[in-house]
């Protein structure tokens, strides 16, 4: 039996305002495509198809398109569950009809004992997979739901994993869906914290009993202390703290008497996120020979003085640079720190006004120019001071 595991999809997601949209459709495009290549049995979603509980009419429509594309077009069943990102009720609207369709949404955890079927022809003659969904859940609505005095976020899922454990089927293979942070997991800056802390944990020990464990909520593919627990990850980069991430769906082969074989099948995206440095001159004339100057870029100004509209200047040779630092403005920071901080100030303001003027005018400050912006600054200086007294 052969499983197609992605989670994280967040469509609908912006980037520094700019909308990711496009690009999701390309990386869907391409799961899809798997599914279809490889003749698989289900494709598994871990949550966070949304990147907020009301996502934005586009990003419904891509979803409506991709689902159908998987479920009608290639008669592919996909069982999905909520994440933390979503709205559960709103996902699961007309979950009951559309399991007639191929479509199983698993947002409930009081159903979460209850298993979705598969079958499938196998080397052995005709297989069966019973799949559970843990949707993201608190502590205090699992407390709530059963009168059960779990107070911490593992405490919860341990409950809801026993109890599935506790209601063995007759598959050939048992799945479990979960969208959770998995103690010891590698996180990254674009995914959102389930409390503070670090007691959103939970433990993978509970879950081993299962022939394959389909994570979702962390962005990085990762297997959790076991081969057959994985982060399938995040489709795309969704932040800069991702660029060196080789993003994948999870391919997984169960077979009977035998651990499940996972293949990582390579996402291309359509951009890119990248961190580049260097001065003003040296990036302009590297973009002439970048292949992928259209990528997402995070660039960082070597250049010892101040530019007049760097990022204006950058963006006509790399349209999509989303953030920009420059290393003089950290000069106060690395002043001797005995140092009159006042002053320190004042001589940065003197040289970033210079390096405007020579911007602007094509000329250095000269002395008496010098002298005077001196005399102005002290003078602002003063009155400031005075004021707050």
């Amino acid at each position: 039996m052969k499983l197609l595991h992605t989670s994280d999809w967040h469509l609908g997601r912006f980037f520094h305002n700019v909308s990711l949209l496009d690009d999701q459709r390309i990386v869907l495009a391409q799961i899809t495509a798997y599914a279809v290549e490889h003749k698989v049995d289900s494709v598994l979603i871990a949550g966070d198809i949304f990147d907020r509980a009301i996502p934005p009419a586009p990003a419904i429509a891509l979803l409506d398109e991709t689902l159908h594309e998987l479920t009608q077009v290639h008669d592919i069943p996909v069982i999905l569950i909520s994440g933390n990102h979503d709205s559960a009720e709103r996902l699961a609207f007309g979950a009951r009809q559309l399991a007639n369709q191929n479509l199983h949404i698993m947002h409930s955890l009081e159903d979460s004992h209850q298993a979705i079927m598969l079958t499938a022809e196998g080397e052995k003659g005709q297989e069966t997979a019973a799949i559970y969904g843990i949707p993201y859940h608190t502590p205090e609505a699992v407390r709530a739901l059963y009168d059960e005095p779990v107070k911490t976020f593992d405490a919860a899922h341990t409950l809801l994993v026993n109890r599935i454990i506790e209601c063995p089927s007759n598959a050939d293979f048992n799945v479990l869906l979960s969208h959770c942070f998995v103690d010891g997991a590698e996180a990254c800056d674009s995914e959102r914290p389930l409390a503070i802390g670090g007691i959103d944990r939970v433990s993978a020990s509970p879950m081993t009993t299962f022939d394959y464990v389909a994570l979702g909520h962390l962005h990085g593919q990762q297997k959790r202390g076991y081969e057959h627990i994985r982060y399938s990850g995040s489709p795309m980069q969704y932040s800069f703290s991702e660029e060196h991430h080789n993003k994948s769906a999870t391919l997984v082969t169960l077979t009977q008497d035998k651990p499940a074989e996972i293949t990582l099948l390579p996402l291309k995206p359509l951009k890119r996120m990248r961190s580049i440095r260097g001065t003003l001159d040296e990036l302009i004339t590297q973009a002439t020979h970048d292949p992928h100057s259209d990528d997402f870029l995070a660039i960082t100004l070597t250049d010892k003085h101040a530019i007049l509209d760097a990022m204006s200047k950058l963006r006509a040779h790399y349209p999509n640079v989303l953030q920009l630092e420059k290393d003089y403005l950290h000069i106060a920071h690395q002043t001797d720190k005995t140092k009159n901080t006042a002053t320190a100030i004042q001589k940065d303001e003197q040289a970033m006004f210079g390096d405007f003027f020579q911007e602007i005018t094509g000329e250095p400050l000269d002395a008496s120019q010098k002298k005077y912006l001196q005399t102005l600054l002290n003078d602002l200086h003063q009155q400031t001071s005075e004021e707050t007294q």
